[in-house]
């Protein structure tokens, strides 16, 4: 009885002790899932159990109004390898391969050797990583399917190893161009924008988030849809690429050489109110230049003498002047109402008596608000309405973040005396942003009529416009004809005969305004030390027939200052290139009648080139192409003499590298993918060179890289 009573005790203690065994077991297993393995199992939970998954739509594209991307939205890679995935066919098949594989990598990415590659891989191996990052920066779409052509990797995730993550990212094609006016996308562009025109239009843009799920069917996991995304709409802007780049290169050039603070210039079509080119450049502490706000639709500053314009067309509806009008400037110095006003000759015994057109022309401080003060010095709120009804400070609303209204002063409002309607005439005590002060003077070449400025024309989704943003009537009519019949050979007197001479062309005629206008230093006034100033200078072109308003607006540090100078002479630059865009030249007028275009033959495919010369009615020997079998590519060369062109056919070696120097890449890429190369492209153009010389010997599978320029 006691030797079976010892017999169930120890079997008892053997049992326990394999259940404590067995548990212990289950705890160390259970921590090493928790805490060695935690990540791979984030990752297989990611992958097959993911409930109600949120699927971003691809945001919509902005466009210019040539046709061209300026702002899209890419996907970019970093791939990561599974090393437990398939299993030990996976691990010999990878092995066997993984030379080749890193060969292929460099190839695809020559940044990194193949020795660097294999060694990632080895290390990655070693450690039986669940998710070993193969290459530490992002890759393009083609790059990574160009990765998935790799033995082995391009086997399925849990078969291969290879997974990637994806982001979307927002590109810039043209870099820096309107950069501020395009807009900026938060780093993680779940956020949204930050401003400019992705902001504005960020509903638009973004499109509508879609939501997924995984299920098993048939013994395959599945992403079920339960709401598609989405994808954004497109939106067409008014910029015109070339154009912009032409006033941002005129002005950066400017602000370079006056050292200036920043710079703006807004280029308009007359009759849409298009903008074509908004530029807003400020001086970064390492003296270079880029597009820190929006200054066009932002910057409130006093606008000097262009605002003169405004002043006089205000006193001409009223009938109290014509460009015969006579004012006696003296020697350039008038005491009003206990301050000194100033023309900017006064040193030299200013201009006497002039006329309206020529006050105008000089910019005479003394001129202007001798006629205002004079007319409207009793009556300053009739000065205050006539500007108004010319809706000079009508809000354009142009959606941009940060846009600001113009502040035109009121009698009854603070800070009223009597010197401010004589400063107020000439471009002082009040503030308009730069883009007012062009839709005034587009109003002017437009024949009086005012129209709102846009940025977007369209918004276009799958290739069907949506939505159409017509042009909008801010006034029809903002004076008389008689008055713009005035103010329209005034300006053009004034670039023709005036201070703004630097801003005419010989190419066709100007008309505009200059302004310069001291800054004040704020509490301190404009008698404080480190005087700036503002020059600028507002006009259209080709006066008679106005096609475009431009103005350009630079605040420099110190003086001289000249807005005929130095803004005229930017105006003159973007005035003069975006009439030569327009240039058209019909060469078959030019073209003598005994000559005959030869064109530039590349080398490749005789056969595509002599057809393409029989269409256009050149002549050529050395090959016919009925005589040829056309299953067989004739490759060769041309040259040209004086009967036309002479084709030289070139016989091909199977066993040697092809020479494809000064072919096109379609039949370069033909041509050496028939003999089993892989092929990579630089550039584009004309093959000038190839990484393995013609004429080697020919080892199917190598990568052979082209240049073309």
């Amino acid at each position: 009885m006691i030797q079976d009573h010892k017999k169930i005790m120890l079997r008892f203690s053997f049992i326990l002790l394999m259940m404590v065994l067995v548990g212990i077991a289950i705890i160390i297993k259970a921590a090493f899932i928790m805490f060695a393995e935690r990540q791979y199992w984030m990752d297989v939970a990611d992958r097959f159990v993911k409930e109600n998954v949120v699927v971003h739509p691809t945001r919509g594209n902005i466009i210019s109004a040539d046709g061209k991307l300026m702002a899209s939205s890419l996907p970019e890679y970093k791939i990561y390898m599974d090393f437990k995935a398939g299993g030990t066919e996976k691990d010999t098949m990878l092995m066997n391969h993984l030379n080749e594989i890193c060969e292929g990598l460099h190839q695809i990415f020559p940044d990194q050797s193949a020795k660097d590659f294999k060694r990632t891989f080895l290390q990655g191996r070693k450690k039986g990583s669940r998710s070993w990052l193969l290459y530490n920066k992002r890759i393009s779409y083609i790059e990574f399917k160009e990765v998935k052509k790799l033995p082995v990797l391009s086997l399925s995730p849990y078969r291969g190893g290879l997974f990637a993550q994806e982001f979307n990212q927002r590109k810039k094609p043209f870099g820096s161009l309107a950069m501020r006016t395009l807009g900026d996308m938060y780093p993680d562009m779940t956020k949204g924008a930050k401003n400019g025109l992705e902001l504005t239009y960020d509903s638009t843009l973004r499109g509508e988030d879609g939501i997924t799920h995984r299920q098993k069917v048939m013994n395959k996991y599945l992403n079920i849809v339960d709401k598609p995304a989405v994808d954004g709409c497109d939106i067409i802007t008014t910029i015109d690429v070339g154009m912009q780049d032409i006033a941002e290169k005129a002005l950066v050039d400017q602000l370079k050489n006056l050292e200036a603070v920043f710079g703006v210039a807004i280029l308009m079509e007359v009759k849409t109110g298009d903008i074509k080119a908004i530029v807003n450049m400020s001086r970064t502490p390492s003296d270079n230049y880029y597009e820190a706000k929006n200054l066009a639709v932002s910057n409130l500053m006093e606008p000097g003498s262009t605002f003169k314009t405004a002043s006089m067309m205000v006193a001409m509806e009223d009938k109290y002047i014509t460009p015969n009008y006579t004012v006696d400037t003296g020697n350039g110095i008038l005491k009003m109402h206990g301050s000194f006003m100033r023309d900017h000759n006064w040193h030299k015994g200013g201009y006497g008596v002039l006329d309206v057109t020529h006050i105008m022309g000089y910019s005479s401080n003394i001129g202007v608000s001798s006629i205002i003060d004079k007319f409207y010095g009793d009556n300053p709120q009739k000065f205050v309405d006539g500007l108004k009804r010319m809706s000079i400070d009508t809000p354009i609303h142009l959606g941009i973040a940060g846009e600001t209204a113009p502040r035109i002063r009121g009698v009854n409002q603070r800070y009223w005396s009597k010197t401010t309607l004589p400063w107020m005439s000439i471009g002082y005590e009040t503030q308009i942003p730069p883009i007012y002060i062009a839709n005034f003077y587009n109003a002017i070449a437009n024949n009086g009529t005012m129209v709102k400025p846009k940025l977007v024309k369209a918004i276009v989704k799958d290739g069907e416009v949506i939505e159409e943003f017509p042009t909008e009537i801010i006034n029809p009519k903002i004076c008389s004809d008689t008055t713009l019949m005035y103010m329209h050979d005034i300006l053009k007197h004034v670039v023709k005969n005036g201070l703004a001479k630097q801003a005419g062309s010989k190419q066709f005629e100007v008309a505009g305004k200059t302004g310069t206008a001291q800054i004040s230093q704020g509490k301190a006034g404009y008698k404080a030390g480190g005087v700036s100033y503002l020059v600028s200078f507002c006009g259209y072109f080709p006066a008679d027939n106005p096609k475009y308003t431009c103005l350009v607006s630079i605040q420099i540090p110190h003086g001289p200052a000249s807005g005929g100078l130095q803004a005229g002479s930017v105006f003159n630059k973007i005035a003069e290139r975006v009439y030569a865009k327009h240039l058209s030249s019909n060469l078959a007028n030019a073209k003598d009648s005994t000559a005959v275009l030869v064109p530039d033959v590349k080398n490749g495919s005789l056969h595509e080139a002599a057809y393409i010369l029989s269409e256009l009615g050149v002549k050529y020997s050395g090959y016919q192409m009925e005589k040829e079998n056309q299953e067989a590519p004739v490759w060769g060369k041309s040259e040209i003499n004086n009967d036309g062109i002479v084709f030289n056919s070139i016989k091909q070696n199977a066993k040697l590298v092809p020479n494809v120097k000064n072919m096109g890449a379609k039949d370069a890429v033909y041509l050496l993918e028939g003999t089993g190369l892989k092929v990579r492209l630089n550039g584009i153009g004309r093959v000038t060179s190839q990484s393995i010389p013609p004429g080697s010997y020919l080892h199917k599978g190598q990568t052979i890289v082209l240049t073309l320029k």
